[in-house]
């Protein structure tokens, strides 16, 4: 039961490139949107639950909602530079590299020799399967926009979500009581993210639905968090990669190769079997 807990923010937040693509609208109208759908989320999670939401959990989960603010508006900026298809395997690998290791090192979730082999060797499954994922063939056909821009993106955005994480998990908050304070946090960072940028606009009512998708993968990402541990749960939550590759690919129209179609075959099999190993390993 714990691992299909853990599974579900992979579906959840495997659809959101594809929900915000198909909604519109620039990177800080998407993410302004996304958090406002966060928060009525957050506001329904709080009026359900009623849990104790006392000054650590209000500090830390809006400090949390900043960094994932930052994490979030600097993907979906990577995504405008060079394509959904080839943000979120990169963002994925990147994030797997500080989630899991942040979980065996700072959170000493790895407590036996054999917890430590099986999770390297997810690791290895998951960040080789997010590079075939992401592959590129060269076809002098223009398709990137701007790679620097993307990875410098790409680099920024993980440190957010990075912090996102360790901050709940450094807490040892409660699912049922951070979701509003940092929903609160993510809607400040979006605010200030938007100052200048015309974020104001009908995508961004629109894209209220992307951040009630991702509230619900975040409540079971945390719940999973507790039962699991960080490391593992957060590997799990980003195999939605396979979702947003491939529907990327067929919903949003990106263009790939005959060989590009295989790397990124090959590379969702490898992921899946990383989240596989993960499994065993609780």
């Amino acid at each position: 039961m714990a691992i299909i807990i853990a599974l579900i923010p992979a579906l959840a937040w495997g659809s959101i490139g594809l929900i915000s693509g198909k909604l519109g609208g620039n990177a800080y109208q998407q993410t302004l949107g996304m958090t406002f759908g966060a928060l009525i989320f957050g506001i329904g999670t709080y009026l359900f639950t009623q849990p104790v939401l006392d000054t650590k959990v209000w500090v830390l989960g809006i400090l949390s909602g900043l960094f994932w603010s930052v994490g979030q508006s600097q993907q979906f900026q990577a995504m405008k530079y060079i394509g959904v298809s080839l943000t979120v395997p990169m963002s994925t690998g990147m994030q797997l590299v500080a989630n899991t290791l942040a979980g065996a090192l700072l959170f000493a979730e790895w407590k036996t020799g054999k917890m430590v082999i099986l999770g390297l060797l997810a690791l290895v499954f998951l960040i080789t399967g997010a590079i075939l994922t992401s592959r590129k063939e060269k076809t002098g056909e223009p398709g990137i926009v701007n790679f620097g821009g993307g990875l410098r993106a790409l680099i920024i955005s993980t440190v957010g979500y990075a912090g996102y994480t360790i901050i709940v998990k450094a807490g040892a908050l409660g699912a049922s009581a951070v979701v509003l304070p940092q929903a609160v946090g993510m809607v400040i960072g979006a605010l200030l993210f938007s100052i200048g940028h015309q974020a104001f606009a009908k995508a961004t009512g629109k894209n209220v639905i992307t951040g009630l998708v991702w509230g619900l993968g975040n409540v079971f990402m945390l719940v999973s968090m507790a039962q699991v541990g960080l490391a593992i749960s957060y590997s799990l939550s980003q195999m939605g990669i396979v979702i947003s590759t491939f529907g990327s690919i067929f919903l949003l129209g990106e263009r790939k190769t005959q060989k590009e179609m295989v790397w990124i075959t090959c590379g969702s099999v490898l992921i899946i079997a990383g989240g596989v190993v993960l499994g065993l390993m609780k």
